[in-house]
């Protein structure tokens, strides 16, 4: 079923042939040595792969439990971080439940095919494979080429999970300077780029592919033969990034791996463009042109590739360092923490000692405050009563004879305070003449 061969893709736990299979040496698996060269690898994958497909192979339960294995052992020793950590360690250093391998969108159904292309647009990577049909008919060499010029470009459209075959036929001359072919899609297609090398029947088989990268407004991707080593680079997991960017930042060079071939010998070559896209076709330029017309590029291209192995080599060294300061200063800021929280609670138990010192309870002073600040009615009113009789003794004349001593001294009131009028009524003041 469909269903189950999209599942089959992933390993699951619980599932003891799935586990029996990942278990596999995956050198065992491919059926290569533990020196294979990465083009080796490749290579045994794509033959096994081929072999053991469930589009050749209908509904053999055999034959799906090796392509399942040749596929889990493919992503192992391909990847150069896994294939190290599985050499020092063993499976127990790999996660095998979230290993990526690669589908065959063409051997999934409608429903399958829908939910793919979900994952891949919420930013799960997905890797693809070239469909096996296309695969077969190359080696059975029943496919069609069409002859490209150098220098000339090509624009077509291809349908997804389908490959357009181009040859090209190169000089001695041309060979050593170099030859390059680069492949875009304005639309942001996707794609890959296929180079096939051809066989004694005359069929051609997959010797390596590039995967098509958005950069700008356009998707693209190329192979360089040069006649020197030009790496190749795989572009790290976003969501990978997003979960650990230290990581990230220091494994961003660990993709930067040499291409399999750096020279190509005189003769016919042969490219492919594979559609890659989920549901629609892809539209795409193919251009081949030799290296005799770019010299400055051809030695740009060399000098920055050295500094990029160079900050490779610093990059590990640097994360060494850079993770021993990030400790010490994790311990730093935990301290600081820990140091500020316990200045805080001494200074609070300071503040509760000091207030402690008092003989009146927290209610008692509250209390005489709010009495200080409001006096009672029946104080005010004897206050009140109290000043008119102070000040009706003090206007109540006396019944002796005044002195001279007290009449200067109410002279010298009245000039002081001089007379008050109400509403423009003056107020007399009675004088009592001395005896």
């Amino acid at each position: 079923m469909a269903g189950s061969r999209f599942g089959s893709f992933k390993s699951e736990k619980g599932d003891p042939a799935a586990t029996a299979a990942q278990r596999r040496d995956p050198y065992e698996g491919l059926g290569v040595g533990r020196n294979a060269t990465d083009q080796e690898i490749k290579s045994a994958f794509r033959r096994m792969a081929l072999k053991y497909h469930p589009d050749k192979n209908g509904d053999d339960p055999v034959a799906s439990d090796l392509f399942q294995e040749v596929t889990f052992s493919y992503n192992i020793l391909s990847d150069p971080d896994k294939r190290r950590q599985y050499d020092t360690s063993g499976f127990e250093a790999i996660e095998a439940d979230s290993q990526e391998l690669e589908l065959d969108l063409s051997s999934l159904n409608t429903v399958n095919t829908v939910f793919a292309a979900l994952f891949s647009k919420l930013g799960v990577p997905i890797k693809t494979t070239v469909s096996a049909t296309v695969l077969e008919e190359a080696l059975n060499g029943s496919v069609m080429v069409s002859q490209l010029q150098l220098g000339n470009s090509v624009h077509r459209k291809v349908e997804k999970q389908s490959a357009h075959f181009y040859s090209v036929d190169i000089t001695e001359k041309e060979a050593k300077m170099g030859l390059v072919c680069r492949v875009k899609s304005t639309e942001r297609s996707k794609f890959k780029l296929l180079y096939f090398e051809l066989e004694e029947n005359g069929g051609l088989s997959l010797a390596f592919q590039e995967d098509s990268v958005k950069n700008g407004k356009v998707t693209s991707a190329g192979m360089y033969f040069l006649g020197f080593p030009v790496y190749r680079f795989e572009q790290n997991n976003p969501a990978a990034a997003t979960k650990d960017p230290d990581s990230a930042f220091f494994k961003r060079l660990d993709s930067f791996q040499p291409c399999d071939i750096n020279e190509l010998k005189p003769g016919t070559h042969f490219f492919a463009v594979y559609g890659d896209n989920f549901f629609k076709s892809a539209n795409y330029t193919i251009e081949v042109v030799c290296g005799e017309s770019f010299p400055a590029e051809k030695e740009k291209l060399q000098s920055v590739e050295a500094k990029i192995l160079t900050k490779r080599a610093e990059l590990s060294k640097f994360e060494t360092e850079y993770r021993e300061v990030l400790a010490k200063f994790t311990e730093m800021t935990g301290r600081y923490t820990q140091e500020m929280q316990a200045i805080d609670e001494l200074l609070k138990e300071r503040n509760e000692i000091h207030a402690s010192y008092t003989n009146n309870s927290p209610l008692k002073r509250s209390s005489s405050k709010s009495k200080a600040k409001s006096p009672s009615k029946w104080s005010k009113g004897e206050e009140e009563k109290n000043q008119r009789k102070e000040k009706k003794v003090k206007d109540q004349p006396t019944g002796g004879c005044r002195s001279a001593d007290e009449d200067s001294n109410e002279k010298k009131t009245k000039e002081r305070f001089p007379r008050k009028k109400w509403l423009n009524i003056p107020f007399k003041v009675d004088r009592k003449k001395p005896c």
